[in-house]
């Protein structure tokens, strides 16, 4: 994908109210499951060994979930892992009390997860993948009111997989498709939105028919983000036997407009918990401020808490999420990153009546950055210190991680160099200018980690004296127009806006050049790349333009910010690109050429 297409991290959600759900779907296809943390084990629920009957009974505002005949509070958490690799999580998610966990799609490679979730006594609600799925930012774009090969392929697949496995003892419910009345709107708008949300809706009813002919025995229902897709449903899929929602920091509020909605159904969370990147305000830097391990613990008790408080129409739900991803989503939502418990972890086992924990993880609070954390100079060094404090007495190590998702949308943590211990560090800063999350981990040896978060924004170094190539006409040997995003003219890099970029063509070699207006000397030239740097190139002045001397010759160049201590003089200064450091072009935000 070119740097020019990337898209940008959505935070927009255009329901009445701005909750809804952040889908971490990746798998890790290996890891270990975590060894037993407590010592009193809870009574595992008994191992189904047939299909049962599973129902929706009741009338308004008195329903209940029954499995063959038996009251079922759906007791949940969305599922991370790899389905293959099912067995060793089920009997972990046993002990927490977990009774259900969610898909968002069925396929071959499901057999394996009903396998070792009926084993443990264990129901899945499986989903049904349908695009625009995953709400904003995820999923191709459907005509939902034209495209009948689509919906009829789609259909043919629920309708293979329902009967692969509806005799199936771990099968709980069926779930058509996620976020996606909401995912619409990144592909219509205005009145061709309002039809295809429509059409979407008259899809989910038609697989809900067929879905329940082939298997009365389990119910059907269809989730989205908060409940702005309820009305939609409510007009056109009559066939749904419960309602479904994904709420987040919002779950309170679902009780409120459901009955202002005057909806007939009762329903499930599908995705909740703490509040989301979305829902959160910005911190110093701009970027969203995330919760601390405290809050997120005391997020999913807030919203079970509350989603129980609906007696009578909300029938449980799955909080999100048993992932075990160490990524950016990961630290943000995951119970066990890594297979390291949390403290999230231990509170949904406490909510679901699980293991009493014996050791619980390190608590960091205070998460300061020293000195000027919204100006921290490329490759330098900065403070950073907490308060971390262990429950139980335990030795605890850390580890200081990056991510740059608010750099290049990456959500990769990688590990930052610093140095010192226990709640003082001295970390140094990336050579990429933008806003970088920093973590802290803090780790007690027995299984349980502590995470705490927090940013800085990294800008160049400074450089003594005047930039005289800002605002000096600039050209280059190519640039790339309208692409995804705006044009990367040659004079983005001489304009002062660190935030505007050029862009070459993607092959070499490529150059650009600024004209001073007369022979000037300089002392220092300031390269800060984006993502699409050179890894060789020559920095060269002219007094005509066409005669070039190389002054500085780079030949493993790593991106980030290049400062130049290097004279020169003439009325032209150029970079003259020969490697590039990616398969893509050569990406300057600034090219500044230094007097005294």
């Amino acid at each position: 994908m070119s740097t020019e297409t990337r898209p940008a991290a959505s935070r927009t959600r255009r329901w009445p109210s701005a909750a809804a759900a952040l889908s971490l779907t990746a798998a890790l296809l290996s890891w270990s499951a975590p060894s037993p943390a407590t010592a009193d084990a809870a009574e595992p629920a008994a191992a189904p060994t047939a299909a049962s009957v599973v129902e929706v009974t009741g009338s308004q505002g008195d329903w209940e979930l029954t499995v063959d005949g038996a009251p079922y509070t759906v007791q949940g958490l969305t599922w991370g892992p790899s389905t293959a690799a099912a067995a060793q999580y089920m009997p972990d998610l046993a002990s927490m009390g977990v009774n259900t966990v969610r898909t968002w799609g069925t396929d071959a490679t499901t057999a394996p997860l009903l396998d070792a979730a009926a084993a443990n006594g264990i129901r899945v609600i499986a989903g049904f993948w349908l695009q625009p799925g995953g709400g904003p930012g995820s999923g191709g774009c459907v005509d939902y009111v034209n495209d009948h090969d689509y919906k009829g392929y789609q259909l043919y697949l629920m309708n293979q997989w329902v009967g692969a496995y509806r005799d199936h003892p771990g099968v709980l419910m069926w779930n058509v498709g996620n976020e996606s009345l909401l995912g619409l709107q990144n592909c219509y708008s205005g009145a061709q939105l309002e039809a295809q949300r429509d059409a979407y809706a008259q899809f989910v009813n038609d697989a809900a028919e067929e879905i329940r002919a082939l298997d009365p025995n389990h119910p059907v229902t269809s989730t989205d983000a908060w409940t702005g897709a309820w009305p939609y449903y409510q007009e056109h899929a009559p066939a749904l036997d419960l309602l479904a929602v994904n709420a987040y920091d919002a779950v309170c509020g679902i009780e409120e407009t459901w009955a202002a909605g005057g909806y007939d159904r009762p329903y499930i969370l599908t995705e909740g918990g703490p509040a989301g990147e979305w829902e959160v305000p910005d911190d110093v830097n701009g970027v969203p401020l995330e919760p601390t391990d405290v809050q997120k613990r005391d997020g999913y008790r807030r919203a079970w808490e509350c989603l129980m408080g609906h007696e009578g129409v909300a029938l449980g739900g799955t909080l999100f999420h048993y992932g075990i991803e160490e990524d950016f989503g990961g630290v943000w939502f995951n119970l066990l990153p890594g297979g390291e418990r949390r403290l999230s972890y231990y509170e949904v086992a406490e909510l679901y009546g699980g293991d009493r924990p014996t050791n619980t993880p390190p608590v960091i609070t205070g998460l300061t950055v020293g000195g000027d954390r919204t100006a921290v100079e490329a490759g330098e060094g900065f403070g950073l210190s907490a308060n971390v404090s262990d429950p139980d007495g335990d030795a605890v190590s850390y580890e200081v991680m990056l991510s740059s998702r608010y750099v290049d949308d990456s959500g990769a943590l990688v590990p930052a160099a610093s140095s010192g211990g226990g709640g003082s560090f001295t970390v140094t800063a990336p050579e990429r200018p933008g806003v970088w999350k920093v973590y802290l981990l803090a780790r007690d040896g027995r299984g349980n980690i502590g995470i705490e978060t927090t940013s800085i924004r990294v800008v160049p170094p400074d450089v003594d004296g005047t930039n005289i190539a800002r605002g000096a006409a600039t050209t280059a040997s190519s640039w790339q127009g309208q692409n995804g995003g705006e044009p990367f003219p040659p004079g983005n890099a001489t304009d002062g806006n660190p935030e505007s970029r050029w862009a070459s063509d993607w092959s070499d070699p490529q150059w650009i050049q600024v004209d001073l207006g007369s022979v000037r000397s300089f002392h220092h030239v300031q390269l800060v790349w984006e993502t699409a740097y050179g890894r060789a190139y020559q920095v060269q002045t002219s007094t005509d333009g066409a005669n070039w001397t190389t002054v500085h010759q780079e030949t493993a160049g790593n991106g980030g910010v290049d400062s130049i201590p290097v004279g020169g003089s003439g009325r032209y200064v150029r970079v003259l690109g020969t490697g590039r450091g990616t398969s893509w072009g050569y990406s300057l935000y600034e090219f500044g050429v230094y007097a005294r």
